[in-house]
């Protein structure tokens, strides 16, 4: 059962130390620290991103003195924070396995996800003022002991097409890359915030059928970047 369920959410990223090295939470006397990872997309672009890890993991690793690659695989994981008054939604990355890597051109591609889990909300298909045709999707994906995350994702193009068709509980597998998106959001008193948004970036899906065939769904190179 837990081998299922880490097979349902794998995570993937190379980048180096960004900021906000702190402590989070204990369990069972093992201490886990939070900090912020800077991963390059294909584009000009990078994404920062939020890293969960185990003190274990990182003995003997300065992490906020790092200039090398951390190479780092887990899972992306969501919890609920009680935030200003509402509960929020927060995705981190939670390690199951940090490294120093010393030679970057070992991981072609830094920035990889792939999810298996059910349509947990009905898929919301837009465009933007581009005329980019954008679906978001929320995921749930079972971990183990009962556990399960909840993991915003977005498709474009045909997937968004594809996906706008989805029904809630159907079975989705997901391919992608984590994305940082920075947002405004203006309040009631008219002050503007500038937040940060965290979710999948659809490249590949396929819809699981009941009789196991797979209906796959490759993205336009538009949605890659």
């Amino acid at each position: 059962m837990i081998q299922r369920a880490v097979n349902t959410n794998t995570v993937t990223v190379l980048g180096r130390y960004h900021s906000g090295f702190e402590f989070s939470h204990k369990v069972y006397g093992e201490g886990f620290y939070n900090f912020k990872v800077i991963v390059p997309r294909l584009s000009d672009y990078s994404d920062i991103l939020p890293v969960t890890v185990s003190e274990r993991l990182i003995y003997g690793i300065d992490v906020e003195k790092c200039t090398d690659y951390l190479a780092i695989q887990g899972q992306l994981r969501s919890y609920n924070k009680f935030v200003d008054g509402s509960n929020r939604l927060i995705l981190t990355i939670f390690a199951r396995d940090l490294s120093v890597l010393a030679d970057p051109e070992e991981m072609k591609n830094p920035n990889q996800i792939a999810l298996d889990g059910y349509v947990c909300k009905s898929p919301l298909y837009r465009t933007t003022p581009f005329g980019r045709e954008i679906t978001d999707i929320l995921v749930a994906v079972n971990r183990s002991y009962g556990k399960s995350d909840y993991i915003p994702c977005i498709a474009w193009g045909r997937n968004a097409r594809f996906s706008e068709k989805l029904k809630v509980g159907d079975r989705i597998k997901i391919w992608g890359r984590i994305q940082s998106r920075e947002y405004q959001k203006k309040q009631y008193s008219g002050e503007v915030l500038n937040k940060v948004a965290y979710e999948v970036s659809i490249s590949k899906m396929e819809k699981v059928n009941e009789n196991n065939r797979s209906d796959n769904k490759d993205d336009e190179v538009m949605g890659c970047s």
